[in-house]
């Protein structure tokens, strides 16, 4: 009768149980000392059902490991082993061995005929715990394509997709370290510091499939899509290796990934058409005049400095008059470039219409601004333009141009449109004063 209830009570408990370690919680109030081993069809590999279900071949030396499988097979024609004063109990799903649970303890004659009627329930829940689990990541991994795909549908940054999508297959392989690559360029996380990892995203090509290491630790998926290597997928972990299903996934979220930052990178090449000057590869006047609203913007909520310069060409009706039009265009991608040549990364220049050029500074004071125009006029003073190739009529080869420039300086209520006004005023007072200068509106 004892027994009974305690299996009654048994029962009640598992029912509770969702997980692993539930399971392993209620069995260790009835049996003492207990480990359960599942065996895997798919890997034929004996599995530890209490550390999320990896290969005992990971984490118990070879010999340990072989006596394990060694005694699962023989349990299959015994109702159990008893082996070092350990004993080995099989779990049966019907007449199909399914797993074994060790004691490390000595069981009694009562809690082995405990187990002779127990180990059905047992075995049963343990089941459901692993379909259910199963079912669980299915759903998880379907749930991730549908979201990659709506991904697809409504973004177009990498900047925005690439940590959606590293978050998404972490979720399915959890125990490993995930980065992303483009270009052999990582783009998250932040660091990655394995030379081993740089070195075989340098092996893969259009054509490649995925590479494991020989311990497969260490897994790189190539992002593939219409025939071009976009970068790749790398996953990586100093115990765990890769399983067929967690290959799987991954093979099947990179091609989705793939096709998504392809399309972003399509999005980005159009945006970029769509932003710059074709000529000068400058911000057009449209992007230019947000991004001057943003800094604007930026520089009154932050309180921080902000400078304008407006500067054109000198005398550039005439340069087009005397050698036409294609020396027009090479002397402004020649002063466009060389004023690129001078600016910082975060500065922000633009053509704002024919030869005439807006650069806004960030962080800058206007005794700096003053220096910065200064630098760029003699800059360009100093650059020989090579026309013979655009113009062969001409016995000139090389000509020179200068500049005028305005300078503006953010004040507290201006906008966009009022520092341009004060840099544009600035500019004409240095054509008015002899071209070829920088003049500041606060001297207006």
């Amino acid at each position: 009768m004892q027994t009974l209830k305690e299996i009654e009570q048994l029962s009640i408990k598992l029912n509770d149980a969702h997980n692993s370690s539930g399971i392993i919680n209620v069995l260790e109030e009835f049996l003492p000392s207990v480990k359960i081993f599942i065996y895997d069809a798919t890997s034929e590999t004996l599995r530890n059902f209490s550390k999320s279900w990896i290969s005992i071949d990971e984490f118990l030396e070879k010999e340990k490991s072989k006596k394990l499988y060694s005694i699962f097979e023989k349990l299959k024609n015994e109702k159990f082993i008893s082996e070092e004063d350990n004993l080995y109990y099989p779990l049966f799903r019907g007449q199909r061995l399914i797993g074994m649970l060790e004691f490390t303890e000595k069981l009694s004659q009562n809690a082995i005929e405990f187990l002779n009627i127990a180990s059905f329930l047992i075995s049963l829940k343990i089941q459901n715990v692993i379909l259910s689990d199963r079912m669980q990541k299915n759903i998880d991994f379907h749930d991730a394509m549908k979201n990659i795909a709506k991904i697809i549908e409504t973004q177009y940054e990498t900047s925005y997709i690439i940590p959606i999508i590293g978050e998404m297959i972490d979720k399915f392989v959890s125990d490993h370290l995930i980065y992303i690559f483009l270009r052999n360029k990582l783009i998250w996380p932040s660091a990655c510091n394995d030379e081993k990892i740089f070195e075989l995203i340098k092996c893969l090509n259009n054509k490649s499939e995925y590479i494991l290491t020989p311990d497969k630790k260490i897994g790189v998926f190539p992002l593939i899509s219409e025939g071009k290597l976009l970068g790749s997928i790398v996953t990586k972990s100093t115990d765990n290796v890769l399983s067929e299903k967690e290959i799987n996934y991954l093979e099947q979220l990179t091609n989705q990934a793939a096709t998504t930052i392809s399309r972003a990178n399509v999005y980005a090449e159009i945006l970029k058409h769509a932003t710059l000057d074709a000529l000068t590869g400058f911000n057009n006047r449209r992007q230019l005049e947000e991004r001057i609203k943003q800094e604007v913007s930026s520089a009154k909520r932050q309180k921080r400095d902000l400078c304008a310069i407006m500067t054109d060409i000198d005398f550039f009706k005439s340069v087009n008059d005397t050698y036409g039009h294609a020396t027009g265009d090479l002397v402004l991608k020649t002063v466009s470039r060389v004023i690129k040549l001078q600016l910082r990364d975060y500065d922000i220049a633009g053509r704002y219409g024919g030869e005439e050029f807006s650069i806004i500074l960030p962080y800058t004071r206007i005794l700096e601004a003053k220096m910065v125009a200064e630098r760029l006029r003699k800059a360009v003073e100093n650059t020989k333009i090579d026309i013979s190739k655009v113009n062969n009529e001409t016995n000139d080869k090389n000509i020179s141009v200068t500049i005028s420039l305005g300078i503006a300086e953010y004040e507290n209520g201006d906008d966009e449109h009022t520092i341009l006004q004060k840099a544009d005023k600035a500019l004409y007072k240095a054509k008015e004063g002899g071209r070829n200068k920088a003049e500041i509106y606060e001297n207006i």
